[in-house]
């Protein structure tokens, strides 16, 4: 059964691929798994039909039957755990690879999201140039400890996985900063990732919408 994912209608990075609906589109491509998307405008994600869906109005949800998630970490592990590709067969490698995928959600993501927010929703505070300093130090001490162990491998435990994708995707986030150039192999790390043949389809899919919808406008 094709699964169907939900997207933003308009791209609100402008094509940057950096809204979490990326997540699951590279998944999806990294698997070889079709899927059809629903493109909703931000006043639709608050009406009741996609409240059915995902209870805080947000996006990505994914469909597939009855199934109905949320979330795009579990909606990853769930296409990983569905499909060969995104998790190693030695089930130690697999525990190694999901606890990297929680790793990126749960310790890198809350500083990037928060200088992120800072950045979008608070350039106008008199406190903001304060402020900012700060939460960038502290995007530092995670990106330092990430860089350390990846060192000079192309990936976090070994091959390409699920965790790679979640951090990867996390990490691009900090892609208009100079913070990531501060950690060449991190840099480095990225640009791998983006090289990817699913990664490419994956983006220039998302890509395409934003043309779409600049060219109608």
């Amino acid at each position: 059964m094709t699964p169907t994912i939900t997207a933003f209608a308009q791209s609100p990075d402008r094509g940057k691929a950096l809204a979490r609906d990326m997540r699951i589109r590279w998944a999806l491509e990294e698997v070889g798994q079709p899927y059809t998307v629903r493109r909703i405008s931000f006043s639709e994600m608050k009406e009741p039909g996609h409240l059915g869906r995902n209870p805080f109005g947000q996006i990505p949800t994914y469909e597939e039957g009855d199934l109905v998630l949320f979330e795009s970490g579990a909606i990853v592990l769930h296409i990983a755990e569905c499909h060969r590709g995104l998790l190693p067969d030695d089930a130690q490698a697999r525990a190694r690879a999901i606890t990297w995928m929680f790793a990126a959600l749960n310790t890198v993501e809350p500083p990037i999201f928060n200088r992120t927010i800072a950045l979008v929703m608070e350039r106008d505070k008199p406190w903001h140039e304060e402020r900012l300093p700060i939460l960038e130090d502290r995007v530092r001490v995670r990106l330092g400890e990430l860089s350390g162990h990846l060192g000079d491998g192309d990936w976090l435990d070994g091959a390409f996985s699920a965790g790679d994708l979640l951090m990867v995707t996390t990490l691009r986030w900090l892609s208009a900063s100079k913070l990531l150039g501060e950690y060449p192999n991190l840099a480095a790390y990225v640009a791998r990732a983006e090289a990817r043949p699913a990664f490419k389809r994956a983006f220039e899919d998302q890509l395409a919408v934003f043309h779409a919808h600049a060219g109608a406008a």
